[in-house]
């Protein structure tokens, strides 16, 4: 009798260690959806308020250019000469400030470079929520594994272990793509 109690202990004590294992694995797949939610929450912060930055950029752009093209229409009737020359000083003036809202490459805060920061915000964002939804998807498998290693302790069924072992090897490729590679599986998946 003593043989009989003696064995499925020690398949018991396989099991527990490989709870353990997909436990550690399940926190390391947990930490990674939660980075991957707080950095995908920060570039689209970060995306939006460059768009708006970039509309604040286009409404100023308009309205210089507006002034501009009013000054130029009643430059024509300007009949001082000191007058004539300050509303062409002012249109130049404004044309200049026009052109700089469309492109400052030393601040990076022209139109042109508020967009290429906006769109490189929003694929930094996409990076970040394909890595968070692989490891959502890595976090399922290894719950679904520690239920299954847990099924088999009360069973006794030995193809539960070996399918819990499964998952958790199947959730770590997809925490590896996840860190590594995201968007491939994530083309792959959807």
């Amino acid at each position: 009798m003593s043989g009989h109690a003696h064995a499925p202990e020690g398949g018991n004590k396989g099991v527990a260690l490989l709870i353990a294992i997909l436990a550690l694995m399940l926190a390391f797949a947990e930490m990674g959806v939660k980075y991957g939610e707080r950095e995908a929450v920060a570039h689209n912060l970060e995306a939006s308020n460059l768009w708006s930055f970039f509309q604040a950029k286009t409404v100023r752009r308009t309205t210089v250019q507006v002034a501009a093209e009013q000054m130029e229409t009643q430059l024509p009737l300007a009949t001082d000469p000191t007058v004539k020359a300050n509303m062409e000083k002012r249109i130049a003036d404004w044309k200049a400030t026009a052109e700089r809202y469309e492109s400052e490459p030393s601040t990076g805060e022209g139109r042109k470079e508020l967009v290429a920061r906006a769109k490189h915000a929003e694929e930094r964002r996409d990076h970040e929520r394909a890595r968070n939804e692989l490891f959502e998807i890595a976090s399922a498998l290894v719950q679904i594994g520690i239920v299954l290693a847990s099924a088999m302790i009360i069973t006794g069924i030995g193809a539960l272990a070996w399918a819990a072992g499964g998952l958790g090897g199947v959730s770590l490729i997809v925490m590896l793509f996840a860190m590594l590679k995201p968007e491939v599986l994530h083309l792959v998946l959807h």
